[in-house]
């Protein structure tokens, strides 16, 4: 088979998909991705997937350069006439399963979280569900990566119950990343928040909480990892960042390419997140390297933690709730600690394995052929 790849980030297809593109590979597939150039784009070459350059603003809302991407989109298809065609995020989902229904080509999207659209009842939000509804009326299956986003779709008609298929996030490579051991002991301990620095991801409240606890644990680190929210709805640039980190309590690391050394050296992986997530890769990773978790009940979020076995759960938007979570593994035992720790490697094992979601996809493609 043909199979197009569609999606915002060649970043986020290479580092989060490559062992499903590899898989293809290993079938036969002849792969052509289509997404926005940046750094990670020369690895598609390296892997033999064709590549098409399609320039997007993922957050948009220009008509006119909204109808220009779905044009590109349907050009691009029209042209290489995929046998399918896979889509993530937003707009590659809705304006790909467009084009490929015009075309006849079966395409398969993949709603890695509803984002903060979903929360609204305005005029835009009623237009991205309608679009959500008309696009996906063929598709043969929907993947979805959380329980509650398949209810609310099914629940609001978007999709049809024999079309929602639910995966375990992106899934996790486990060889990749692998279990190590936790470096700290009593108070000596190291939370740690992957993630762009976006309000959304609950950056604030982490570091309301890290300034709760210092004084009383002065020994406990707090690590901030990952790009600048600048230029992002919600997202704290550098200069807000450094405000953030002046009184010395919370250190920022900044991006980096391989997040394991740094996952490595935490003891606790945090992400008090309210948003509508899928389910978070930095959890999945973190699971696997066999780190304790404190995240939010928010869906996505909720299902990486089984509450008080491989971490604890916490309020949205509340740094109190984050600072008692945070407290409570400051006084654990190394023994506990460490229990947990396996406790969420364990689940990695037994529930986010990339291979299931690997499975999902070459199933659905063998049906569609």
């Amino acid at each position: 088979m043909r199979i197009l790849l569609v999606a915002n980030s060649s970043f986020k297809l290479i580092n989060f998909r490559r062992s499903l593109l590899q898989q293809l590979q290993r079938e036969g597939h002849e792969l052509i991705a289509a997404t926005p150039r940046d750094e990670y784009t020369p690895e598609f070459q390296k892997m033999g997937v064709t590549y098409v350059e399609l320039p997007m603003d993922a957050t948009g809302t220009s008509v006119v350069a909204e109808l220009k991407l779905l044009l590109r989109i349907f050009e691009i298809t029209r042209r290489h006439k995929p046998d399918a065609a896979l889509g993530f995020t937003i707009k590659p989902n809705i304006y790909g399963a467009m084009s490929s229904r015009l075309l006849g080509v079966p395409f398969i999207p993949n709603i890695t979280g509803m984002g903060s659209v979903f929360d609204r009842d305005d005029l835009f939000a009623r237009l991205i569900k309608t679009l959500y509804k008309t696009a996906f009326r063929r598709c043969p299956r929907v993947f979805l990566q959380n329980p509650e986003d398949l209810a609310y779709f099914v629940r609001s008609g978007l999709i049809t119950k024999q079309q929602a298929c639910l995966l375990p996030g992106s899934g996790v490579d486990l060889t990749n990343f692998q279990i190590t051991a936790l470096p700290g002991a009593g108070s000596q301990r190291t939370f740690t928040l992957v993630a762009r620095m976006l309000k959304e991801k609950g950056v604030l409240e982490f570091v309301e909480a890290a300034r709760a606890l210092a004084p009383n644990f002065p020994d406990a680190r707090f690590v901030l990892l990952g790009p600048s929210g600048s230029g992002k709805a919600g997202g704290l640039d550098e200069a807000d960042i450094k405000r953030l980190t002046a009184d010395g309590v919370v250190e920022y690391r900044g991006p980096v390419k391989d997040v394991r050394p740094v996952v490595a050296d935490a003891d606790c992986v945090v992400l008090p997140s309210y948003y509508r997530e899928g389910t978070p890769r930095s959890l999945l990773e973190a699971a696997a390297m066999g780190r304790p978790i404190i995240t939010t009940t928010m869906p996505g979020c909720k299902d990486v933690v089984d509450e008080g076995q491989n971490g604890f759960l916490c309020k949205p938007r509340s740094g109190q709730s984050i600072e008692t979570a945070m407290r409570q593994f400051l006084l654990m035992s190394e023994a506990a600690v460490n229990e947990m720790g396996t406790a969420s490697r364990r689940k990695a094992e037994q529930t986010f394995d990339e291979r299931i979601v690997i499975n999902h996809y070459t199933s659905v493609l063998q049906q569609a052929s």
